[in-house]
């Protein structure tokens, strides 16, 4: 099959969509299918050989036109294309199939708002952004995509199955739920003892202590504020490394204010992110909203426990049992800093530890990569009508539909 891949960058040092799609490219090269990548940029040593590059010319550096020019030119590149299936990652209109990793442009709004704890600055910021002229052509552009008639969607989600169906009544005929999986040769155990001790030495971690994994290239979207304050009512021996980006000014004098600077160590980009789930003995990902973070189903995959929110996308591949998580835990707020302080201090219990550890690696292998791929081919060949090679993966209501 000839597919084209449509998203601006293909850069996976940046982590999320733009790592999924390089793992995509890889995986439909070893099956045969010609990848073909529209896209602005890429790193060519991160993507399969054979792969056929696109490039995507965008005269406008401004934000507001930028994704409409990237948009346009990909629909008339196209336009004198062969291909058999087109996929689009984020306000791609024109595309065969639209798969929107980054969720509904409303709802991730609303999701910048609701990391502010005030609901009256909350009422403030909202009218500020609605009057924003970019805030109007993203929504615009998202719009157009999703309601173009031959079109088909692919929610990352159930969250975002409804978010899409709430915001654009994208009908059930067109629409299918898929969530992403983590590669799991990405985390091979072999080399894990020696990456956990000399990634803990050079951090400076206590090797006595229980480690929590504070991963994120946007630290106040994905809860690092509420994390630092709850981090304080916690008095049993624990620390916390913050990876994902260089630590602002802010967060460091936060944690100097609320006297948790020894137990935090903001380690900034990692090279190799293995390092820090190897070095890690549980995931805290507190965010107000996460259409399916890769981070969660990549922690998983570590067999790390998990702490999220139920603005995760991902918390639906997590065993619920009762009101509790067989994984780890669910905070309903990442304001509530009591709560997610309760669970801070359950991951310093060896033991319950060890429970969470060994069911996170059974939900890693409940939902892999490989049924995600075959999840998505079965797409693919439905909306294409090119039959296809793959094992036969018959869906499930819950993941394809």
């Amino acid at each position: 099959m000839k597919i084209a891949l449509c998203h601006e960058s293909v850069l996976p040092q940046r982590g999320g969509c733009e790592t999924y799609i390089a793992s995509l490219a890889h995986r439909l090269a070893t099956d045969g299918h010609e990848v073909r990548l529209y896209a602005c940029r890429w790193d060519a040593d991160a993507l399969p050989a054979g792969i056929q590059y696109h490039p995507v010319e965008v005269s406008s550096r401004l934000r507001i036109w930028r994704q409409w020019g990237f948009s346009r030119a990909c629909r008339e590149l196209l336009a004198g294309s062969d291909h058999d299936v087109s996929i689009g990652f984020d306000k791609v209109a024109g595309v065969d199939v639209l798969y929107p990793q980054a969720g509904v442009h409303a709802e991730a709004i609303e999701a910048s708002l609701r990391k502010h704890g005030s609901s009256l600055l909350r009422a403030i910021l909202r009218s500020i952004r609605w009057m924003d002229p970019a805030e109007w052509s993203f929504w615009a552009l998202e719009r157009s995509a999703c309601r173009q008639a031959g079109t088909s969607l692919i929610a990352i989600s159930d969250m975002v199955r409804g978010h899409l169906q709430k915001a654009y009544g994208v009908e059930s005929s067109r629409l299918h739920t898929l969530p992403i999986a983590a590669l799991p040769q990405r985390f091979e155990p072999l080399d894990r003892p020696r990456r956990r001790f000399e990634a803990r030495r050079r951090w400076g971690l206590t090797p006595s202590r229980p480690v929590g994994l504070f991963a994120a290239m946007n630290f106040r979207l994905k809860g690092l504020d509420p994390l630092l304050r709850a981090l304080a009512l916690v008095d049993e021996p624990i620390e916390l490394i913050a990876v994902g980006r260089k630590c602002g000014a802010a967060y460091a004098r936060l944690a100097r204010e609320l006297g948790v600077e020894d137990k935090v160590r903001f380690v900034g980009f990692c090279p190799d992110v293995r390092d820090a789930y190897f070095a890690a003995d549980f995931l805290v990902h507190p965010t107000f909203y996460d259409p399916c973070s890769n981070v969660v189903l990549e922690a998983l995959a570590c067999g790390l426990p998990v702490i999220t929110t139920r603005y995760n996308g991902a918390a639906e591949l997590l065993s619920r049992q009762g009101t509790d998580y067989a994984e780890g835990y669910v905070i309903d707020d990442p304001h509530d800093h009591q709560r997610l302080a309760e669970a801070l201090r359950s991951m310093t219990d060896a033991s319950r530890r060890e429970r969470f550890a060994a069911e996170a690696r059974e939900a890693a292998k409940r939902w892999t990569f490989e049924d995600h791929y075959r999840g998505l081919m079965h797409i693919l060949a439905a909306v294409s009508d090119v039959p296809i090679n793959t094992p036969c993966f018959e869906p499930t209501p819950q993941v394809v539909g």
